[in-house]
């Protein structure tokens, strides 16, 4: 039995050891590899261009859309309102010829004395127009605004206008006056006011038919 142990320790004597340094040495190898590889990628990545992004020049294109579009829009408009315009006159070229066409007018100055609801036109006799107002047109007149109230047609010659005027004067009072003009008709138009204004001296309204000249 002794000779057994003897001749085990013998051999386990005899075995090479493999030194500790050459065991630690392929874990080495293996770090320095890993390492190597990650210096190696970031150095890559520190070297490769920042990455692009692509710029959608979608939403500019549809505002650059809706600018030209809302351009478009606009002179349209004005193209219309001159169109409109352009009508109007002709309208009023071809139904109110210049050697026939008669224009009257309604104007108002101060109006302390006399607050408007209504003006009735004849024309040799007949009933050619009348008109009721509402206070927001009345203002208008108040602050010089011209109201056109009637435009027709009439032979050359003698003519005779009257405009009854119907509201409340002085101490709120229902008032109702008249005033009349006999016009010659002649090849050219003929403009006519109805003027509204205050008489001071009489704290009365005052109502004249003029023709423009």
């Amino acid at each position: 039995m002794n000779e057994r142990l003897e001749s085990s320790n013998e051999m386990r004597a005899a075995r090479p050891r493999e030194p500790r340094a050459g065991r630690l040495r392929p874990m080495f190898h293996a770090a320095l590899a890993a390492a190597g590889f990650v210096l190696t990628a970031a150095a890559q990545d520190a070297g490769s261009p920042a990455p692009q992004f692509a710029v959608d020049d979608t939403a500019q294109a549809r505002a650059s859309e809706f600018r030209t579009l809302d351009e478009e829009v606009q002179a349209l408009k004005k193209l219309a309102v001159d169109l409109n315009r352009d009508l109007f006159l002709l309208e009023e070229e071809l139904l109110f010829p210049a050697s026939t066409q008669v224009s009257v007018f309604v104007s108002m100055d101060v109006g302390e004395f006399f607050a408007l609801d209504s003006v009735e036109l004849k024309l040799d006799g007949k009933d050619v127009a009348s008109y009721l107002y509402t206070d927001r047109e009345v203002d208008a007149l108040y602050r010089g605004g011209v109201q056109r109230l009637f435009a027709g047609n009439v032979r050359a010659g003698e003519h005779e206008l009257v405009a009854f005027f119907t509201g409340q004067g002085p101490h709120d009072r229902a008032y109702r006056r008249g005033a009349s003009l006999t016009f010659e008709k002649g090849i050219g138009p003929k403009y006519i006011e109805l003027k509204i204004s205050d008489r001071e001296s009489r704290l009365q309204p005052e109502f004249v038919v003029v023709e423009w000249e």
